[in-house]
C-alpha cells in the first residue's frame, strides 16, 4: 500500500498495535460475492457487516477502494447515482464490507427515493450481523438535509453509525473546522452516532490507518 498521511485524520486516537491490526485486516484478499438490488435476495448472515454510505459523488466508491488498498474494487464514476444496489464483499473471511446505494441524487424520481427510503428501513432493522454503518460526509459541505434523514433511520433503528468526513484535501482549513464543529454539536444528540468523526482522503491517503484501525475492532 502507498504510504499514508495520518495528518489531521480525526478525533480517535489509536495506538500502534491497533494501527497494525487496522492494517493486517485491511491486507488480506477482498472479493465481490454479491450484488442484488432487491432484499429478497440478500446473501446469508455470516460474518460481521460495515456498511457504507453517503450522498451521491461524496467518494464512497473510492474510499472504499482506498482502505482496501485495491484500484477498481468498488466501480467509481463521475456520474452520480452510479451505484443502484446493494454490493457485498468478503474481506479475509473475517469481515464482509457493503456498499450501499447513494442517496441525495436530484434526478431521481420521487418514487425511486420512497423505494430506497424504504429498503434502507428494512436493511437497517433487520440486518443482525450489521455492526456498523459508516455514514460519509463531503468536507467541502458538511452535513445537509438528507444526511440528516438518513441519521434518523439509523437512530431510529439503534444500528451504530460513524461519520467519515472525505475528500478533506479539497477544502480550506477555516471551511473544514467550521464544518466539523457544527457536526460535532449535531452528533451530541443523535444517540446512535459513534462519538468521534475520522477526516479522509481517498487521494491524498489521509485517514486510512485510523479508519482501518476504527473496522478492525469489530472483529477482534
Amino acid at each position: 500500500m502507498a504510504e499514508e498521511n495520518s495528518n489531521s485524520a480525526g478525533e480517535l486516537d489509536f495506538d500502534s498495535s491497533q494501527i497494525e491490526q487496522g492494517r493486517h485486516l485491511f491486507s488480506q484478499d477482498c472479493k465481490f460475492f454479491h450484488g442484488t438490488d432487491t432484499l429478497q435476495n440478500l446473501p446469508q448472515e455470516s460474518l460481521p457487516e460495515v456498511a457504507f454510505i453517503g450522498r451521491s459523488n461524496v467518494g464512497k466508491s473510492s474510499l472504499i477502494n482506498a482502505i482496501t488498498g485495491r484500484k477498481s474494487l468498488a466501480r467509481t464514476s463521475n456520474t452520480p447515482g452510479r451505484t443502484q444496489q446493494l454490493n457485498f464483499f468478503n474481506l479475509g473471511d473475517k469481515i464482509i464490507i457493503v456498499d450501499l446505494p447513494g442517496y441525495g441524487y436530484a434526478k431521481v424520481s420521487k418514487k425511486q427515493v420512497a423505494k430506497w427510503t424504504n429498503t434502507m428501513k428494512v436493511f437497517l432493522r433487520g440486518r443482525v450481523p450489521l455492526r456498523r454503518m459508516c455514514l460519509l460526509i463531503d468536507a467541502r459541505r458538511g452535513l445537509k438535509d438528507v444526511d440528516r434523514e438518513m441519521m434518523d433511520l439509523m437512530d431510529s433503528a439503534a444500528v451504530v453509525y460513524q461519520l467519515v468526513f472525505t475528500k478533506v484535501d479539497k477544502t480550506s482549513q477555516n471551511e473544514l473546522r467550521h464544518n466539523i464543529t457544527t457536526t460535532k454539536q449535531e452528533l451530541k444528540k443523535r444517540p446512535a452516532a459513534f462519538p468521534a468523526l475520522i477526516q479522509t482522503s481517498a487521494q491524498a491517503k489521509t485517514g486510512l490507518k485510523e479508519l482501518r484501525a476504527s473496522l478492525a475492532e469489530l472483529v477482534a
